[in-house]
């Protein structure tokens, strides 16, 4: 019988907001995760078998893995089997972030499509096993140093973790279009996931983002082309497209709330947009996940 990845308890949630940042042993019995926006970012050290849920596909994962959470990704996962596991909890205030942190958050650890999982061998698990151990230890004490000791640990296994990953994933803002293009992905990201049907996306098309980052649409386009390959057009396009399958697979919304939702005036624009992309209408998506 599956069971849920033991997530952080309901006691949790006040010393979260007023600290910015737990350390804790993960408990497999209490409740597990949902489909939904997290509020911090997560670090956890596991070992057993899970099946990761990321909209529209999913990673199996067994072994001991290193797994990174963003709170503008929804995700749930479950367990098959669990053995031991912590975790760390954060917020971007909490990691006060500088020119380099900020880079890291940036890094494919925590980024759409990039490499949220990592695969350990015993020799890595015990040695961010003893990071953990230091942090949790940090946050009971009275040093009144400790936060700044404990994004240190945090830095720590990130940077651990991106020596696992080859270096030509690592983005690297060297020019104007990077930059441009870094923030454009940003601010595409924070629209989701929609957790509201009466609250439409707000920004639709490369002019909304152009005049949002203060640029002409020309300018965002062929940075943005530049730097990934892609249009701007086609990077809104595949992230409208991956958060309704998220919306049809993990919501009982109806497709006209759907397509509301993500900007639509008229469900028949949505069902056309939508098999156009896809090959497939929105319906059969649902019928699917059932």
């Amino acid at each position: 019988m599956n069971k849920s990845l033991g997530t952080h308890p309901s006691d949790f949630n006040s010393e979260l907001k007023l600290k910015g940042f737990k350390a804790y042993q993960v408990d497999v019995k209490s409740g597990g995760h949902s489909y939904n926006r997290k509020d911090f970012y997560k670090i956890s050290l596991n070992t057993g078998s899970y099946i990761f849920h990321y909209a529209d596909r999913s990673f199996e994962t067994q072994e001991t893995i290193l797994f990174f959470g963003n709170p503008r990704i929804p995700y749930s996962c479950e367990v098959i089997s669990q053995t031991d596991g912590y975790a760390c909890l954060f917020t971007e205030d909490f990691l006060q972030l500088s020119e380099r942190s900020e880079s890291l958050l940036q890094s494919p650890l925590f980024k759409l499509g990039g490499t949220p999982i990592l695969q350990l061998n015993p020799e890595q698990k015990a040695s961010i096993a003893t990071i953990y151990q230091k942090m949790m230890a940090e946050q009971d004490s009275d040093y009144a140093y400790k936060d700044e000791l404990i994004r240190n640990y945090i830095g720590q296994i990130i940077h651990e973790a991106l020596k696992m990953q080859p270096s030509e994933n690592y983005p690297e803002h060297k020019n104007a279009a990077v930059r441009i293009t870094a923030v454009f992905l940003e601010l595409l990201e924070r629209q989701f996931p929609v957790e509201d049907p009466n609250r439409p996306l707000e920004l639709k098309t490369a002019k909304d983002f152009a005049n949002q980052l203060a640029v002409h649409v020309n300018h965002l386009n062929s940075s943005v082309k530049e730097v990934t390959g892609k249009p701007t057009t086609a990077h809104i396009a595949d992230r409208i497209i991956s958060e309704a399958k998220a919306l049809l697979q993990h919501t009982d919304w109806n497709i006209a709330d759907i397509a509301y939702a993500l900007g639509f005036d008229y469900p028949t624009y949505f069902n056309n947009f939508f098999k156009k992309k896809t090959g497939h209408i929105p319906k059969s998506i649902r019928a699917a996940s059932l």
